[in-house]
């Protein structure tokens, strides 16, 4: 039996997100991302594809390393102006009845707290269709902004975001107990407050003595997305992941990340297959090859040079405006996104890279792999990349939008579905079961699931008294 491919819409609450320029597209509706309508507009088109989700990116600052200044990136819409993501959900899930939600949130620069608040309300709202993917930030200005001298050095960001995660699974985990909320009318108790423990979390960088405020939700713990791939982000990803997002230019780096992913994940004493794996991915589809051709060759036209090197210069923490457009590249270590970097350097060793070919490389759909065709030609090349990288998946960056999507919906699935490649109806349950056929609950192999019956050297009742220092001081994952 042919394998199952997986589909995710990758967008963000912005401009272009990652085509720069074509936002000027007379058919893009992108520069609608402030209005409702273009999100419920969307996540209805993306359920009658029977996407598993969309995927929403974000960033908290802006690309100005080009140039110095963030000029460029404000003129061409690079990615800002760009709002919260987060208020998109609830609408859209109150449109649609199976469409998961990945939902881009930096652990860097908000408390655990509150956050762990914000996520179990959109689990509650959205029945149990929500993720969380893992993000630690790696905009300078952002950092500025918030009142950071300078960004935290890459692997010291992944240190902080294991702490981060023991708070919050000690929340969604740990606190309430099953059976804690008995909406007894008779008996008028809501809660049973035997049931609903204080963490009493003391480490490095958090101390968080209370209840989780939020009774529990469908799913607890969102599904966890991370999309690190650097090789301090796979181990990350490898131990506290359900589903990884990779940018892999080539299916030779594609294949050797996923095998990386994977064998970290065993050696984690996890099941290697239980993890989902997605790589950036864009498709341009015509009712033909020709079709298709003609239209990638119109979009193309609408390309932002200016705009594809802000984003590069941001994603790599280089700027590109050193360079001439013409002048070979070499391998420059930044403290940004490493994988980046790593990408272009190894995906083709024997190819030298300039600054317009990077430009015309990221122009439409970034970092990731570009298919233009008939939907027979587009269907054949993601089966050869699932069958030959061990990939799951695809998060599929658009051109325009909703155009983009539009056509996938209408012929790259039916095609697929042909093939027997792509489900014909959605699972029930929550977004966890939909994906992994299991329970709603993070599996009993996850670091996570070790917080749920926590003895009182880690959680005691509320009230009760406090155990030594010593016993809560925080455990590393």
């Amino acid at each position: 039996m042919s394998r199952e491919i997986r589909l995710n819409a990758f967008d963000m609450n912005c401009v272009g997100h990652q085509s720069p320029g074509l936002w000027a597209h007379p058919r893009d509706r992108s520069w609608q991302y402030k209005d409702l309508e273009y999100w419920t507009d969307l996540a209805r088109i993306l359920e009658r594809g029977k996407f598993d989700g969309l995927f929403i990116a974000d960033v908290l600052g802006i690309y100005d390393v080009y140039n110095g200044n963030g000029e460029a990136a404000i003129r061409q819409a690079t990615q800002v102006p760009v709002n919260d993501p987060l208020s998109l959900i609830a609408p859209m899930a109150l449109v649609t009845e199976h469409l998961g939600f990945g939902l881009t949130a930096s652990l860097s620069f908000e408390h655990p707290y509150p956050f762990a608040r914000r996520l179990s309300t959109l689990d509650h709202l959205t029945k149990g269709r929500i993720g969380w993917n893992i993000v630690t930030s790696y905009l300078e200005s952002g950092a500025k902004n918030l009142g950071q001298k300078a960004q935290t050095e890459h692997d010291a960001r992944y240190d902080y975001a294991e702490e981060y995660l023991e708070v919050c699974y000690k929340l969604w985990e740990g606190s309430w107990e099953e059976g804690a909320v008995l909406r007894d009318r008779e008996r008028r108790i809501f809660s049973d407050p035997s049931k609903i423990h204080e963490i009493r979390h003391v480490g490095k960088h958090f101390q968080v003595p209370g209840i989780h405020l939020c009774e529990p939700s469908p799913q607890r713990t969102p599904v966890l997305y991370q999309a690190g791939a650097s090789s301090r982000g796979k181990q990350f990803a490898a131990e506290q992941a359900e589903c990884v997002f990779v940018a892999a230019p080539s299916k030779v780096l594609l294949k050797k990340i996923v095998a990386d992913i994977r064998r970290r994940a065993a050696e984690a004493g996890r099941d290697p297959k239980k993890i989902l794996i997605f790589n950036l991915q864009t498709v341009i589809v015509g009712e033909t090859d020709a079709k298709a051709k003609a239209k990638f060759d119109e979009y193309k036209s609408y390309v932002s040079y200016e705009g594809a090197m802000a984003l590069i210069s941001g994603w790599t923490g280089i700027d590109f405006s050193q360079f001439k457009p013409d002048e070979p590249l070499k391998h420059v270590h930044t403290n940004a996104i490493q994988s980046a970097v790593e990408a272009f350097s190894t995906a083709d060793p024997n190819k030298v890279w300039t600054p317009n070919e990077l430009a015309d490389w990221v122009g439409i759909g970034g970092f990731g792999p570009l298919f233009v065709g008939g939907p027979e030609t587009v269907a054949d090349l993601l089966q050869e990349w699932v069958e030959e990288t061990d990939v799951d998946g695809f998060n599929l960056a658009y051109a325009l939008t909703h155009e983009t999507f539009i056509d996938a919906v209408d012929l790259l699935v039916p095609e697929l579905q042909k093939r027997g490649v792509y489900k014909t109806e959605y699972a029930q349950g929550t977004l966890r079961e939909k994906l992994f056929g299991d329970g709603a609950r993070l599996a009993s192999n996850h670091p996570g699931a070790g917080y749920r019956n926590l003895s009182d050297a880690h959680i005691t009742n509320v009230g009760g008294g406090l155990p030594p220092i010593a016993a809560v001081q925080s455990r590393h994952l």
